[in-house]
């Protein structure tokens, strides 16, 4: 495992942005394990996540691109720090990009985007915190295509909870990949989260012993993708 995925899992854990226990999901899915995004809130805290996405970003996809798009509301800092970072490590100038819930209606900056306008040729990488359904795809990508001539490269999303997503088989990034056919990839999976805390101490404490490896075992076991 790169280093900088372990250090990330860390990371996650030490901003209680990782969480271990039971909790009943949006999908109504009772999991052993709750990742919240919203919990990076400090300027360190969002200046150390900005540079684990552009790692993974420049892993992935190198540095053939000119735009990160996050979604509305969560991917709108994501991208800016984001952004920022890849400057900082790589010394490329990306632009930032993303949609309005509500569009606006006046002054300079009005419409349905904020930061960067959407160029013909450009090409962009969508940036979430966590995909387990791929619905904010559905709303975003025809935003996205329909504001320019883009290509969209791929999504990063920082966690792979790696189970299935609508349809019942796939997780929900290969749903995205087969739906609109670019590439999808997370900074870590759950599977390198288990592999990097699994009877390993963590500030003092086991977070993932026997036990909860059993209750992660079983809830793969239903709702893991195939």
């Amino acid at each position: 495992m790169e280093q900088y995925k372990s250090e990330f899992i860390r990371f996650m854990v030490d901003s209680k942005v990782l969480k271990f226990g039971e909790f009943t999901l949006k999908s109504g899915r009772k999991s052993p394990f709750f990742m919240n995004a919203g919990g990076y809130v400090t300027g360190s805290q969002l200046k150390k996540l900005g540079e684990y996405y552009a790692k993974a970003i420049h892993d992935k996809y190198g540095d053939d691109f000119d735009v990160l798009f996050g979604p509305a509301y969560k991917g709108i800092p994501l991208a800016v720090v984001t952004a920022m970072a890849y400057s900082e490590l790589y010394g490329k100038e990306v632009r930032y990009c993303s949609d309005r819930k509500e569009e606006k209606d006046h002054g300079a900056d009005k419409g349905s985007f904020l930061g960067s306008k959407l160029q013909d040729g450009d090409r962009v990488i969508m940036i979430e915190d966590v995909t387990t359904s791929g619905k904010s795809m559905e709303e975003t990508v025809p935003k996205v295509k329909g504001a320019a001539d883009v290509t969209i490269v791929g999504l990063m999303v920082s966690l792979n909870r790696m189970e299935v997503g609508k349809g019942g088989e796939k997780c929900a990034l290969d749903e995205v990949k087969d739906l609109y056919g670019f590439e999808t990839a997370a900074i870590v999976d759950m599977s390198e989260v288990v592999e990097c805390l699994y009877n390993k101490e963590v500030n003092g404490e086991v977070l993932i012993d026997d036990t909860l490896k059993a209750a992660i075992d079983a809830y793969y076991e239903q709702y893991g993708a195939k």
